[in-house]
């Protein structure tokens, strides 16, 4: 089939003059509609605005090739327009941009039409023809230009086909982008032109969205003298093992494939050596900032994390949902969301999964950072981070009952409470007999760095062992070791740390409610609850209400005080999901179209007193998220506070209000707070790219 087949007359439009980006999408969206290619303008124009906002479209070079894939297509097609004076299209060279292709894509449709748009993307990599295409003064003209460059393209794949007789370097090259449409194909065929300018011969797989085309097979890989790898996504590497790899984006080898090729011809290459990992992409070369670095491997864990965050908290309000119908939203107390044997189910249930979130977070971010064997030391050192220390102080060095064993033994004589020197050492700093250890989604955070910094120090020093123990490294050193040493910085370092601060914490909040200032007791707990979500900061907070309502059980003259300030905990906790809800909704341009997706979601865990439905967003942006979380938490308590509102259940959310007092003006300051959230989000925030 041939490109202008798929490229109609009525889809192209000569000489525009667009405001920006958004302009020229719509100009080619409308094109798209006008040849029947669309069957829901709109929804593809999300799927479009969702590609952009993964990384910009336009290659540079004066070229942008958005495109989309999405059921909103009803057969493929390609739209072009040209704007002689340039638009800004956000290009990685910086310049404006005068041609512009759109692809569209069907979902589920056979992928011949792929191959072809795929020929496309290497025909722009001519200056010539692509200037010949701006300059066309009709569309008869221009589609002209596109079917004699079509018939150039194939004349030079029929002659690569046959027998070469130029051998002066064996090249191979793997080129693959996340959506596998446009930068794939235009890194194919920038090395190969490179190449061919140079006399050498390169054979280039394309790992597309249609799959793997032009797959290199064992004898090439084994008769290979360079293998380039352009690619911003994950591949296997196992079948380069022995070989010489030159690692690059895709962005490298379009723009600088020459100097890839001429890299390769120096021969100054490193072996790779295969250890079980896959590639990292882009980064592996070290062009990329480490902020940008540090965004990744941030990311990597957060997206991961966040089913975990949804499913399990979802879960956790049908308990809470469940119990309200039953009748237990005034009587459950602490026990309310596990009151009947089905409320108990989804609770256990949602319990577990949220337990795993900020395991599975530090995982990932170690996954990102040091590859698979990154995994195990993440994970152990997510589950320190939030279990803590204190589990440990119940273990004892003789079972009870067991004592006539010390006479025999008397090594094991020492009881756990008389513990001293070394071991004293360990029970007294690390295992933290009292007070809080957990260092929640925070620690979860550094756990990760940490843990793929340990591996990476690993593979570095064991780079000069015997080849024969590559084999055990992955399976025996780097976890072993790696264990051994997150769980020594978890328990020495980060939760003794953040202990001593809850403990400060406690000191000060408990000074507050003795000294009567409510007010004032309400905006510190409202403010702490959204500091870190779940963190040991948030349950510093909610540990301070729950004591203080056992301590109003036993009390009664303390009942106010401490309705009060549960009340202020719990409106404070409401208020960073639904804050975010909000602004996703008012402020769109703020987030991805991943984050913006999640508002529903935000609404029901904030309504259900799940304050870990923020984390993912302040995960991903804390200089700004949690600061505006922390404001209109703060003020949510505050007005609680002021407005007398009291709340006798330490859990529930929206299903626990009938046990409110004055719930009307509480709800007004569970939404003032969320929308004062909302609105400093909108304005501190930067638009996502």
């Amino acid at each position: 089939m041939k490109i202008t087949e798929f490229l109609q007359p009525q889809g192209v439009k000569l000489g525009l003059s667009v405001a920006d980006q958004n302009a020229a999408i719509d100009e080619l969206i409308a094109l798209h509609s006008a040849a029947g290619n669309l069957s829901d303008a709109a929804a593809f124009k999300d799927a479009i605005l969702a590609r952009e906002a993964k990384g910009s479209t336009a290659i540079g070079k004066g070229i942008a090739v958005p495109h989309g894939k999405s059921s909103a297509v009803s057969k493929a097609g390609l739209t072009a327009i040209t704007v002689p004076g340039g638009v800004d299209y956000k290009s990685l060279d910086g310049n404006p941009s005068n041609l512009i292709f759109m692809i569209a894509a069907p979902d589920g449709a056979a992928d011949t039409h792929l191959e072809v748009l795929s020929k496309l993307m290497t025909m722009l990599m001519d200056d010539n023809f692509t200037k010949k295409l701006v300059a066309a003064t009709s569309v008869d003209e221009f589609m002209k230009i596109i079917d004699e460059k079509e018939a150039e393209k194939d004349r030079e794949a029929a002659a690569k086909a046959a027998p070469s007789s130029k051998k002066t370097l064996n090249l191979l090259a793997v080129t693959a982008c996340p959506t596998g449409i446009a930068h794939t194909y235009m890194a194919a065929e920038a090395l190969e032109q490179a190449a061919k300018d140079k006399g050498f011969d390169i054979k280039v797989e394309t790992d597309g969205s249609g799959g793997a085309k032009n797959v290199l097979t064992a004898a090439e890989i084994k008769d290979a003298d360079v293998i380039i790898l352009a690619v911003d996504k994950n591949v296997e590497m196992g079948r380069f093992d022995g070989k010489k790899v030159i690692k690059a984006s895709t962005a490298n080898a379009i723009h600088n494939a020459e100097d890839l090729l001429a890299k390769a011809e120096s021969g100054d290459v490193p072996v790779y050596h295969h250890t079980g990992e896959v590639s990292q992409g882009a980064s592996v070369d070290g062009d990329e900032t480490l902020g940008r670095k540090f965004y990744k491997h941030l990311m990597n864990g957060v997206s991961h994390m966040l089913p975990f965050v949804i499913g399990g908290g979802i879960l956790v309000a049908l308990a809470f949902l469940v119990d309200t119908i039953a009748g237990y939203g005034t009587t459950g107390g602490g026990n309310f969301g596990q009151m009947t044997p089905l409320s108990a189910f989804f609770k256990y249930v949602g319990g577990l999964a949220m337990g795993l979130m900020v395991p599975v977070l530090a995982g990932y971010i170690a996954y990102s950072i040091a590859d698979r064997p990154g995994l195990a030391v993440g994970f152990t050192g997510g589950l320190l981070a939030s279990s803590g220390n204190a589990a440990l102080a119940s273990f004892k060095f003789l079972p009870d009952g067991m004592e006539d064993i010390a006479e025999n033994y008397k090594f094991i004589s020492q009881s756990w409470e008389s513990t001293s020197g070394f071991n004293g050492f360990l029970k007294s700093f690390a295992f933290q007999g009292s007070g809080n250890t957990v260092s929640g989604f925070l620690g979860g955070i550094a756990a990760g760095f940490l843990a793929g910094a340990i591996v990476l120090w690993l593979k570095k020093i064991t780079s000069g062992f015997p080849k024969s123990l590559e084999g055990i490294k992955p399976v025996l050193i780097y976890p072993l070791c790696g264990v051994f040493l997150i769980g020594l910085a978890m328990c020495f370092v980060l939760n003794p740390i953040i202990g001593l601060i809850n403990t400060g914490l406690s000191t000060m909040l408990t000074a507050l409610q003795a000294a009567n200032l409510i007010a004032l007791l309400g905006l510190i707990l409202g403010a702490m609850m959204a500091i870190d979500m779940g963190g040991p900061i948030n349950k510093a907070a909610y540990v301070f209400g729950t004591g203080m309502l056992a301590q109003a059980a036993l009390d009664p003259s303390l009942g106010t005080a401490a309705y009060i300030s549960m009340a202020a905990i719990m409106v404070g906790g409401m208020v960073p999901p639904v804050g975010i809800a909000i602004a996703c909704k008012l402020f769109p341009k703020k987030f991805t179209v991943a984050e913006r997706e999640t508002w529903i979601t935000n609404i029901v865990m904030g309504s259900s007193f799940i304050t870990e439905g923020a984390i993912p967003f302040a995960a991903a942006d804390p200089i700004h998220v949690i600061p505006c979380t922390m404001i209109g938490s703060g003020v949510a308590g505050l007005l609680s506070a002021i407005f007398g509102c009291t709340l006798m259940a330490p859990h529930g959310g929206i299903f626990v209000f009938a046990t409110v007092g004055n719930p009307l003006l509480y709800i007004v300051a569970w939404l003032v707070g969320s929308v004062i959230t909302a609105v400093l989000l909108g304005f501190l925030k930067k638009d996502k790219e």
